[in-house]
């Protein structure tokens, strides 16, 4: 545990576009998940500024699927992005994942493609999204519960491959295993102008 008085000073610290393979050793080393996407709309990485070369932090971004954008978000569904992983080194202070988001979010805002950001927490982890509640994203209850599926080595796999949904028959074929159905709560961030 992070002692409490440990806490991140804005001063000290950045936030800037990653490539892939950091984000993918950050979430492999970090993330309960152990994977992500192979590609990203925006990744941001969370650096001392002292230490440039040591990533600290990623926060991972893609766009959700259709069905997805659509449920959260009343305007143009292509608008949305989702954050789909965010992850922070353990000796990171304790205000280090506030303020990765904080900083994330103000870059994609600049870039000004997107009006809607959704995120979600894993039931299945024992998460409530009290991140998101910290950095004032909007709370849209649970989602309905879902199948789960990890890879024989213990990573996160998704039934969505492309354009196909794979079946529970295909996972298993596989030889990814069912841990079980689960719920995740459901937040978004509407970006003003």
């Amino acid at each position: 545990m992070k002692p409490q008085g440990d806490c991140l000073h804005k001063s000290e610290w950045e936030v800037r576009s990653i490539d892939l393979t950091v984000a993918y050793d950050l979430v492999r080393a970090f993330h309960y998940a152990r994977s992500g996407s192979n590609t990203a709309t925006f990744l941001h990485g969370l650096f001392r500024r002292d230490d440039w070369m040591n990533c600290q932090g990623v926060a991972w971004w893609i766009p959700p699927t259709k069905t997805a954008a659509i449920a959260t978000w009343s305007g143009d569904w292509r608008k949305v992005l989702s954050l789909s992983r965010l992850v922070i080194a353990p000796e990171v202070p304790v205000n280090g994942a506030s303020f990765l988001i904080g900083e994330s979010i103000r870059l994609i805002r600049a870039d000004g493609r997107f009006e809607c950001l959704v995120t979600y927490a894993d039931e299945w982890r024992g998460h409530t999204g009290q991140i998101y509640r910290a950095t004032n994203w909007e709370y849209l209850g649970l989602t309905g519960k879902e199948a789960t599926f990890l890879t024989t080595d213990g990573r996160l796999v998704a039934r969505k491959a492309g354009g196909h949904t794979r079946t529970r028959a295909e996972m298993a074929e596989l030889g990814h295993v069912d841990v079980g159905k689960f719920a995740k709560h459901k937040y978004r961030l509407v970006l003003g102008s």
